[in-house]
């Protein structure tokens, strides 16, 4: 077995914010640091924090990053791709609302765009070696989940093309990021054409297995679609290599079911809650993780339809750090135990009698 799971650590995307310590990644290390978290994973697509041109050219930042870091008390834990990830798939339908993720010098323009995102991928796999880190978190993006529900009936292989093209785009990314050492760990997550255990399968065998393509676990989006979050660790453990803690809960009624109405994140039957306010077993995965040898970070990830984020964050460290398992080197019974020998054993069980 092998060893601790590490963290706590945050993601500080939902954290960022023109106003001070939100503003630059010193000082909200410095926050992340005095609220307990050790680690935090760093949102590519925010300049306030982060240069990813630049840190895909310059070693010396990059070092000045880690530096940054390690000064205020926190490891870099991941490098975060989401936007750009999410950019590389865009199904028409969803093209104006994902325009917003890009420079406005792609804007209505979906080839430009994807262009860009590919190329900051590759830029993000770069990063990620010149920080030291073997593993990053992203999106796959969507070209099929627009008929997510088979009504109109789908028309024989439109599934399997969507998952051809997706996997052909992918493919020469992760080559880059093998070349790099880096892992990519896809956050499975309704919007993504990737956003349960059958589709990572599909998404996984249309790229022949690529050794790079990996999970980034969060147990939130399984709770919200009624998924056996923890046999899922069973199943995928070998292809998990970051881990999102977020929390949800589930409250269907006569009016609401897994779709929630199209309501609002308070008004959903759905929706994400701060740590311990939701309902997902955390011991149950902290044990499940630590059995299968998980021995990276857990990351908060903070989105709650009610508590502030601030509130979030101070109780998460603490929450995390309690749920982190001490894996023993012992098993509970070695004071009964004692030397055998063959002849013992077969005397025990009646052999040669």
């Amino acid at each position: 077995m092998a060893g601790l799971i590490k963290g706590p650590a945050l993601f500080l995307a939902q954290f960022a914010g023109d106003e001070a310590p939100f503003n630059s990644l010193d000082a909200i290390a410095r926050w992340a640091a005095g609220l307990g978290y050790k680690g935090v994973q760093i949102p590519t697509f925010d300049a306030r924090l982060f240069d990813l041109d630049k840190a895909a050219e310059s070693q010396t930042y990059c070092d000045e990053i880690k530096g940054i870091c390690r000064d205020a008390g926190v490891e870099i834990t991941e490098l975060s791709t989401h936007l750009q990830g999410q950019l590389v798939a865009v199904h028409p339908a969803y093209d104006l609302a994902f325009d917003a993720f890009a420079p406005a010098s792609v804007h209505g323009q979906p080839k430009a765009r994807q262009e860009w995102a590919v190329d900051q991928m590759k830029k993000a796999a770069v990063a990620s070696r010149r920080l030291g880190l073997s593993a990053s978190v992203s999106f796959t993006g969507s070209l099929a989940f627009p008929y997510l529900y088979p009504w109109p009936q789908r028309p024989a292989g439109l599934i399997e093309e969507a998952f051809g093209e997706l996997a052909r785009r992918w493919k020469p990314i992760l080559d880059v990021y093998d070349e790099n050492g880096v892992d990519v760990g896809y956050e499975i997550h309704p919007g993504e054409d990737v956003f349960d255990g059958a589709t990572f399968e599909m998404f996984l065998e249309a790229l022949g297995g690529h050794a790079r393509c990996r999970i980034n676990y969060d147990p939130s989006h399984f709770l919200l679609q009624q998924l056996d979050y923890l046999s899922f660790i069973d199943i995928y453990h070998e292809r998990i290599c970051a881990f999102h803690v977020k929390d949800a809960e589930f409250n269907p009624d006569g009016r609401q079911g897994v779709y929630s109405g199209y309501q609002g994140w308070v008004q959903r039957a759905g929706r994400f809650r701060s740590l311990g306010d939701g309902q997902v077993d955390f011991s149950g995965i902290f044990s499940k993780l630590a059995q299968h040898g998980y021995d990276s970070w857990a990351v908060l990830e903070w989105e709650c339809c009610l508590k502030s984020p601030e509130q979030g964050a101070a109780e998460g460290a603490p929450f995390i750090e309690s749920h982190i398992i001490q894996v023993t080197d012992k098993a509970f019974d070695d004071f009964a135990g004692g030397t055998t020998d063959r002849a013992q054993l077969r005397a025990m069980l009646g052999i040669d009698r």
